[in-house]
């Protein structure tokens, strides 16, 4: 291998070294767990394996068929997880929908079942000509799906000339980027002129390279991709994901107990359900129809009732701190609000019958 040879091995291989490093850091070690994170995440995972296949058979002919497959298998997941990147981005999604998780699952199932049907080893014509292009296609499609999902930042830019924000362009930098690697994929597939597998690597590398720069120099790296909003531009939570939002929130709750901390904050329970503080307080508004504090306060109100009627040994005063209150006055006060009687009330009631 000559020195330019080595340079450029050097280079591409690094790249996708880092890549695997960034997509751990999105995946395991972001402090906010923001859904587009995990996306990021997997598509950085995804791409370091599709690229990393490519170097290693660059330099590397012989290389063994396991890896020409799992190369070409990791393309199956580069195109979703950049769809599903974009939108979570986008559109403030920070709870997976139910058809996302089926669709990756489902996707997985075929990869892996037809990986052990047909392997590589076996069957290496049916997968460099059918299964190939089956793959490209799909990938294309998402990266479609994609485009048009970030439309209106293509439309800021090209047709109303208007200023974008830092979150939009580095959304439109990792989708460009994407489409650039695509287009040198499938140029070196059909054995276009001038092009080479390690074009798309090269691409990769470069764009990483950035994303990391800038990653240094930027104290919020969690919140990267998100928008930023204000309170009164926060986006609502849609139906299907209310539903699953609301059980979440009530498992946490009764499973978790979170409701006895007598210091519980709006912070606190939006970071146990994945989700912004402003979000939560609107969906509890909108959706549940209370404010946090009433919300909170029933689940505490609700134990207290439990407890008086299974135990009349302990004193109200003793329950109310045991469920979560922090003063005998917010106790009383929240129990008559919401049962329109006071403990002492309440408790003669249950001795009485």
């Amino acid at each position: 291998m000559n020195a330019d040879k080595e340079l450029l091995f050097f280079f591409s291989a690094l790249g996708t070294f880092n890549g695997f490093i960034l997509s751990v850091y999105f995946l395991f070690f972001t402090n906010k767990k923001y859904l587009s994170n995990y996306f990021l995440g997997a598509l950085l995972l995804a791409l370091s394996v599709r690229i990393g296949k490519s170097v290693l058979l660059y330099f590397h002919a012989d290389l063994p068929k396991i890896y020409l497959q799992i190369g070409l298998s990791a393309c199956f997941f580069i195109g979703p997880f950049l769809y599903y990147f974009l939108k979570s981005a986008i559109e403030g999604i920070n709870v997976i929908k139910k058809t996302w998780l089926w669709n990756l699952i489902i996707l997985f199932i075929v990869i892996a079942a037809t990986g052990a049907t047909f392997s590589y080893q076996n069957y290496p014509k049916l997968w460099n000509g059918y299964f190939v292009w089956v793959i490209y296609l799909q990938w294309l499609f998402y990266v479609g799906a994609a485009g048009f999902t970030g439309r209106g930042i293509w439309t800021k830019i090209f047709v109303k000339n208007e200023h974008m924000s830092a979150r939009e362009i580095w959304l439109s930098m990792i989708y460009i980027s994407n489409l650039i690697i695509f287009v040198f994929y499938f140029l070196a597939l059909i054995n276009a002129p001038f092009t080479s597998y390690l074009n798309g690597s090269i691409v990769f590398s470069f764009i990483l390279y950035l994303t990391i720069s800038v990653l240094l120099h930027r104290k919020k790296t969690d919140d990267l991709f998100l928008a930023t909003q204000s309170k009164n531009q926060v986006k609502k939570v849609n139906e299907e994901d209310a539903g699953i939002l609301l059980r979440k929130l009530d498992k946490i709750m009764t499973e978790k107990e979170f409701y006895k901390n007598p210091d519980l904050k709006l912070s606190d329970l939006s970071k146990g359900v994945h989700i912004s503080s402003h979000q939560l307080s609107q969906f509890l508004n909108d959706s549940v129809g209370k404010n946090f504090t009433t919300y909170v306060n029933e689940f505490r109100v609700n134990e207290a009732c439990k407890i008086i009627s299974s135990d009349n040994r302990l004193t109200l005063e003793s329950i109310g701190y045991e469920v979560g209150f922090n003063s005998k006055s917010t106790f009383f006060a929240a129990f008559k609000k919401l049962k329109s009687t006071t403990p002492l009330s309440y408790q003669q009631n249950i001795l009485k019958s």
